[in-house]
């Protein structure tokens, strides 16, 4: 048997999904923002800045694979109970075209929640219009922690 999900609770944790995103600061930095919160799916949007590509124009590894990363401990911590807060245990990324766009959307979702490891599909498109490109898709394994 199981027990319908309380929407109050749903609520109150994707609202700590955008308090945690605000405090984050790298993402501030980068520019990024919470383009979707579900529970177990997160996007975070990033628009293209000069100052995040590497030598050829493209958007650089290390920040496709930091917002891809915090899009799959977001989509992870929506699924997380008051009071528990979430790291990154491990990743593998997979680049598959450059990530070349107006803007790129990173989305992760929870593939397997657990009581200690939950562990999520991720992705980041690259936007030019209304075309997109899979540039990157990746699993990464969140783990569940008591806040610092």
């Amino acid at each position: 048997m199981s027990v319908a999900p309380d929407p109050r609770a749903a609520q109150a944790a994707l609202q700590r999904v955008h308090d945690s995103f605000a405090r984050q600061t790298v993402m501030a930095a980068f520019g990024a923002r919470l383009a979707r919160v579900q529970p177990g799916q997160v996007d975070i949007e990033l628009p293209f800045r000069a100052d995040l590509c590497q030598q050829n124009g493209y958007l650089h590894a290390g920040i496709s694979t930091a917002i891809a990363d915090s899009a799959g401990g977001y989509a992870a911590f929506s699924l997380f109970e008051a009071g528990e807060d979430v790291l990154t245990s491990e990743f593998k990324m997979n680049f598959l075209a450059p990530a070349d766009g107006e803007r790129f959307l990173a989305t992760g979702r929870v593939l397997k929640p657990g009581r200690r490891l939950t562990v999520c599909q991720v992705e980041v498109q690259a936007w030019r219009g209304q075309q997109s490109t899979l540039c990157l898709v990746g699993l990464m394994t969140a783990v569940r922690v008591a806040p610092r």
